[in-house]
C-alpha cells in the first residue's frame, strides 16, 4: 500500500496544527479509518455468514463463542482499554518531543509486554477447564459435552491472545504516530482467518475449524501492524526499562480502567453463566444480533472517536480549551449524523437484512426471528454506545481515566439488577435488555460529567442534533411506507430480501441526504468534502 500524502510529510514532532486538526483534517483521518472498517466490518459479516451456513446457530457455535471470548476479553483488559485511555494520550506526547526519545519508549513497551502475554498463555491453557466451568456452566443442564468442547477450544484460542495484544501495542504506536492506514486494515486482515480457514478445514476437524481461522488471522494482524511500525522509522529493539517513565505513566493512567475491566469482566461472565443456561443457542443468536448492531458503531463511533484522540491529546496538552471544546462538538455531531440513519435502517428492515446475510445452510427462518427479536433491542443501546464512545474517549485524551472507570463500574451495576430481574421471566431477551440498559446509563452519566468537566458545547452541536432527529423521522416514514408499498410486488428468497432493503432503504437514505443538504447541516458538507477530495486524489 502506498503511504497517503499526510503520511509522507509527517513531522517528527507534529502538533495539532500540523497534523490537520480542523474540520477537513479530523474528517479525513476518520474517513481512513472508517474505509478500513468498512472492509474491516463486510468481512466481519462474511465471517458471519460462513460460520452461520457451515454450523447454524448451534451449541457448537455456542462453545465457540464462548472460547473465542477469553482472548478477546484478555485482550481488552490488557491493551483494548489501555490503548485508548493510556498508550494513545502518552505515546502521542512522547511523539511530540523527537524520534529518539519516541523509539525508546516503544521499545521499553513492547519488551515488556512480550514477556507479560507468554506467561498469561500458559496460564490460560493451564487454566482451561476452569474457566469453561466459569463462563459456561450452565451448559451442565442442557447439554454437558458442551462444557468439555468449550475447554478443548479455549486451549486452541489461547494464543490468540498474545498475537491480538501485541498488534494492539503496534497500532498504539501508528495511531500516536497519526498513521490510520494500516491500523484500519488489521481487523479486516483479522477476519480473513476463519474466512479462509472454515471452509477449507471444517469437513476434517468441524467447528475446530473456527480455531485455526482466529489463530491464523490475530498472527496476520500483528504481522501487518509491525511491518507499518517499521515503515514509520521505529526500530523496536529489546530495552528492559521497566522503570521508564513512561511506563509508570502509563501504569497510572490504566490502573482505574484496569479496576473498572474488572468490574466489566465480571459482567461478561455473568453474561455468558446466564445464557448459557438460556438455552443452548442463546448465545449464538445474541452473537449474530450484536454483529448487526455493532458494524455501525465500529464503522462510524470508534473510528471517529479514534481519529479525533491524538488531536483530543494535544489540544489539552497545549492548553487550548476552545480547540478541544470545538473537535470533540464536531466529533459528537458527526457520530449522531452518521449512527442514526444506521439505526432507523436495522430497526425497520432488521428481518430482511438478518435473511439475506444468515438465512441459509444450517441456519433457519427460527434463528431469523430469535436475531430480529434481540436486534431490535440491541438498536436502542447501540444509539447510546455511539455517543458514548467520543464521551470516553475525551476524558482520556485529558489523561482522565478514573472517571470513565468509575461510570464504568455503575453501569455494570445497572446491568446485574437488570439482568437478574428479567432472565427468568424473558429468557435470553432480558440479558438483551440488561446490556441496552448498561449502555444508556453509562452515556447518560457521561454526558453529565461533560457538562461538569468540560462545559458547553455551544448551540451549533445541539441544532446539529435536532436536525439529524428530524431528517431521521422523515428516513423512517419512508422506508416504512416503501416497504409496505413494494413487499407485495417482490419474490421471496434472499432475492427479495435483498430488492426491500436497496429499494425501501434507499429511499429512505435519499430522504435523508436530501433532507441534510437542504437544511444545510455544516458537518454534512464538511464530509461529504472529505470524501470527494479522497477520491480525487484515489483518482
Amino acid at each position: 500500500m502506498s503511504l497517503s500524502a499526510d503520511e509522507r510529510n509527517a513531522p517528527d514532532d507534529p502538533s495539532p496544527e500540523q497534523s490537520g486538526a480542523g474540520q477537513g483534517g479530523l474528517a479525513r483521518s476518520a474517513g481512513v479509518l472508517a474505509a478500513g472498517n468498512l472492509v474491516s466490518r463486510i468481512l466481519g459479516l462474511v465471517r458471519e455468514m460462513v460460520i452461520a451456513a457451515l454450523f447454524g446457530a448451534t451449541g457448537q457455535v455456542s462453545a465457540f463463542r464462548v472460547a473465542a471470548q477469553v482472548p478477546t476479553l484478555l485482550y481488552d483488559f490488557l491493551v483494548g482499554g489501555m490503548l485508548s485511555a493510556a498508550l494513545v494520550p502518552v505515546l502521542s506526547d512522547y511523539a511530540r518531543r523527537g524520534r529518539q526519545e519516541f523509539t525508546q519508549v516503544v521499545s521499553a513497551l513492547v519488551s515488556v509486554f512480550v514477556v507479560l502475554l507468554t506467561l498469561l498463555v500458559i496460564a490460560l491453557e493451564v487454566a482451561a477447564p476452569g474457566l469453561a466451568s466459569l463462563l459456561a456452566g450452565g451448559f451442565r443442564t442442557s447439554d454437558p459435552s458442551l462444557l468439555l468442547l468449550t475447554t478443548q477450544l479455549i486451549r486452541w484460542t489461547a494464543p490468540v491472545v498474545w498475537f491480538l495484544s501485541m498488534a494492539g501495542v503496534f497500532m498504539s504506536v501508528l495511531y500516536a504516530l497519526q498513521r490510520f492506514s494500516f491500523p484500519a486494515l488489521a481487523t479486516a486482515v483479522f477476519n480473513l482467518g476463519i474466512i479462509v480457514a472454515a471452509p477449507l478445514l471444517a469437513p476434517r476437524i468441524g467447528i475446530f475449524s473456527l480455531a485455526v481461522g482466529l489463530l491464523a488471522g490475530s498472527s496476520a494482524q500483528l504481522l501487518l501492524m509491525y511491518i507499518d511500525v517499521r515503515r514509520a522509522g521505529v526500530r523496536v529493539l529489546p530495552r528492559w526499562q521497566w522503570r521508564h517513565p513512561a511506563l509508570r505513566r502509563i501504569l497510572w493512567l490504566y490502573l482505574p480502567i484496569a479496576a473498572g475491566l474488572v468490574v466489566s469482566l465480571f459482567q461478561v461472565g455473568l453474561d455468558r453463566r446466564l445464557a448459557s443456561g438460556a438455552g443452548e443457542q442463546s448465545i449464538a443468536w445474541m452473537a449474530n444480533a450484536t454483529t448487526l448492531q455493532q458494524m455501525p458503531l465500529g464503522l462510524i463511533s470508534v473510528a471517529i472517536s479514534l481519529a479525533a484522540l491524538p488531536r483530543l491529546s494535544q489540544y489539552y496538552a497545549a492548553g487550548d480549551e476552545a480547540g478541544y471544546r470545538r473537535t470533540l462538538a464536531r466529533g459528537l455531531r458527526m457520530v449522531w449524523m452518521l449512527v442514526l440513519p444506521a439505526a432507523v435502517v436495522l430497526w425497520l428492515l432488521g428481518e430482511p437484512v438478518t435473511r439475506l446475510l444468515f438465512e441459509r445452510g444450517e441456519f433457519t427462518a427460527a434463528d431469523t426471528a430469535q436475531v430480529v427479536a434481540a436486534l431490535n433491542i440491541y438498536l436502542i443501546g447501540m444509539l447510546f454506545a455511539a455517543v458514548d464512545y467520543p464521551l470516553n474517549f475525551a476524558f482520556y485524551a485529558r489523561f482522565n481515566t478514573w472517571l470513565p472507570a468509575l461510570v464504568g463500574v455503575i453501569s455494570v451495576g445497572i446491568y446485574t439488577v437488570v439482568a437478574l430481574a428479567l432472565i427468568e421471566p424473558l429468557g435470553y431477551i432480558g440479558l438483551v435488555w440488561a446490556d441496552t440498559a448498561k449502555q444508556a446509563g453509562h452515556a447518560l452519566i457521561m454526558v453529565f460529567l461533560l457538562w461538569r468537566v468540560v462545559g458547553r458545547l455551544g448551540a451549533e452541536t445541539w441544532r446539529g442534533f435536532l436536525t439529524v432527529a428530524l431528517a431521521g423521522g422523515a428516513m423512517a416514514l419512508v422506508i416504512y411506507a416503501a416497504a409496505a408499498l413494494v413487499a407485495p410486488w417482490l419474490p421471496g428468497g434472499a432475492l427479495g430480501a435483498l430488492l426491500l432493503v436497496v429499494l425501501a432503504g434507499g429511499a429512505g437514505f435519499a430522504t435523508y441526504a436530501a433532507l441534510l443538504a437542504a437544511l444545510r447541516l455544516p458537518d454534512a458538507r464538511s464530509l461529504a468534502t472529505a470524501v470527494q477530495s479522497r477520491l480525487a486524489r484515489g483518482r
